[in-house]
């Protein structure tokens, strides 16, 4: 490499500063220009550079830009972004895999894309749950978490705590929240599934959003936790106002966060005299040790088991059926099994329907308790970091063929129920759910349709969870063939 500045000498120009984009979408250009060498001017072969003054007289040299191959940076967290994110997370995979960004709350954080790196992430026990780890406290400011949490007491679940208090914690709702409980609740989730599709079944059409994949787990959840039958409307309005308003105005949300604990509380007190055969009343026996679950953390996991249990399924539901949809061919590889009595492509397909459009599109918040290196990216002490999922699962690194739906896939390890110490816990309940509630579905309505075009639909806002707003479908004879096929159709 020459140093002398002649008109043919390769030499290295000086880098201007990396750019600074102040927006609140992704600034990969900063990325960009980092990873190109500086512009180089070429000598002629066998050519030297000259010396003396006269070099000092010689003219500029001449510079060659570098012309980037990579697409544009993207935008996210735009309306067009939340329909098909995931062309955005392929670009940051390959040229930005751990990236730091500006989120719409204001809040500054690490994103991480990569499989490797998120799996690796999700298990390092220096990235804190505990939300007083983060140097910004962007909980104190309201710009993460729950809205209302924090007076309704709910902070002390699972998602926000560490050993060796999640430790505890966790042992002793397990022992509450076991595969046996979930396997015996099957017969009511198949009862509240029929039920559901028996109010719209003769109608012919649907929005299966609003009428079976949001009322399912609501109801289950309720069951399952002990709320009595007679309140549950009361608990589908509530969550009915999270999930619409989550991203949105939050004092609606607040106040349905704060009436639900409120009802929790009475319920728990009241269980308390009057056990039953409930989660409520397991999650108040269980002890560890002659250690119990105190009131504030019984009502506190009883929030999460309910708030994280509905709104997950309902995306994998709705999210499932909406892949199946537009992917006729698997969707017909499913029904001929089923119809065979085959479960075992349904049992996988749930899993791939986890990977390839998960209810979860980030993992919940984590904080650096000290400086640390993640995929090559030095995260400071105190620095929010968010797992995507969603980009994970689709790392061809991992996964073969990645953007395509493969029911039978085997090698399917995928973070769609997250890993390492913050597993999901009620992942077996939301697998039986989705099972029941695709194949019951497959099988009373085989035509199933949609009843718009995929580009009408609209997914909500939000940070960590993604769903559809509404999927409206069809089934049974099609419109215009009602009349003349001669008969009623029953």
């Amino acid at each position: 490499m020459c140093r002398a500045r002649h008109p043919g000498c390769l030499r290295r120009v000086p880098q201007s500063r990396p750019f600074t984009q102040g927006s609140l979408f992704w600034a990969g250009v900063s990325w960009l220009v980092a990873q190109f060498p500086a512009p180089l001017v070429a000598c002629p072969p066998g050519s030297q550079p000259p010396s003396g003054p006269r070099a000092r007289n010689a003219p500029a040299p001449v510079t060659v830009e570098p012309v980037s191959t990579a697409p544009p940076a993207p935008e996210l967290f735009t309306w067009e972004f939340a329909t098909d994110p995931y062309p955005a997370y392929a670009w940051l995979r390959e040229h930005s895999p751990v990236h730091r960004t500006r989120l719409p709350s204001g809040v500054e954080a690490w994103l991480v894309t990569r499989y490797g790196d998120a799996k690796q992430a999700l298990a390092d026990q220096r990235l804190s749950k505990n939300p007083a780890n983060h140097a910004g406290s962007a909980h104190a400011k309201g710009k993460t978490g729950i809205p209302g949490e924090r007076s309704a007491d709910l902070m002390t679940h699972l998602l926000n705590i560490d050993p060796p208090d999640h430790t505890r914690l966790r042992r002793l709702v397990s022992k509450a929240f076991t595969p046996r409980t979930v396997a015996e609740f099957a017969p009511r989730v198949q009862e509240l599934t029929d039920q559901l599709i028996d109010r719209f079944e003769g109608r012919g059409s649907a929005d299966l959003i609003h009428e079976f994949a949001f009322p399912l787990p609501i109801y289950a959840i309720c069951d399952l936790l002990g709320v009595p039958r007679e309140d549950q409307d009361d608990f589908r309005d509530w969550a009915g106002m999270m999930i619409r308003h989550g991203g949105g105005p939050r004092g609606g949300v607040a106040r349905s966060v704060k009436k639900m604990r409120n009802y929790l509380a009475e319920l728990i007190h009241r269980k308390r005299e009057d056990l039953g055969e409930d989660l409520i009343s397991n999650l108040i026996r269980a002890s560890d040790h002659g250690e119990h679950l105190t009131e504030n953390e019984a009502a506190a996991m009883a929030f999460i088991l309910l708030f994280a249990g509905f709104e997950t399924t309902v995306n994998l539901i709705g999210n499932g059926v909406y892949a199946l949809l537009r992917n006729p061919g698997q969707r017909g590889r499913l029904q001929e099994a089923l119809a065979g009595g085959d479960t075992e492509l349904l049992a996988t397909g749930v899993e791939e329907l986890l990977r390839y459009d998960g209810p979860v599109e980030l993992a919940t918040w984590r904080y650096a308790t000290e400086a640390l290196t993640l995929g090559g990216q030095e995260i400071g002490e105190g620095d929010p970091v968010l797992v995507v999922l969603a980009a994970a699962d689709r790392d061809p690194e991992r996964f073969q063929d990645p953007d395509s739906l493969d029911l039978s896939r085997r090698d399917n390890q995928h973070l769609g129920y997250g890993h390492g110490i913050h597993y999901c816990l009620g992942a077996p309940l939301a697998r039986l759910e989705a099972q029941t509630a695709l194949a019951t579905l497959l099988t009373r309505l085989p035509d199933l349709r949609l009843a718009v075009e995929s580009d009408d639909l609209r997914w909500r806002g939000g940070l960590i969870m993604r769903g559809l707003r509404t999927l409206p479908v069809e089934f049974g004879s099609v419109p215009g063939e009602r009349e003349s096929d001669g008969g009623s159709g029953m």
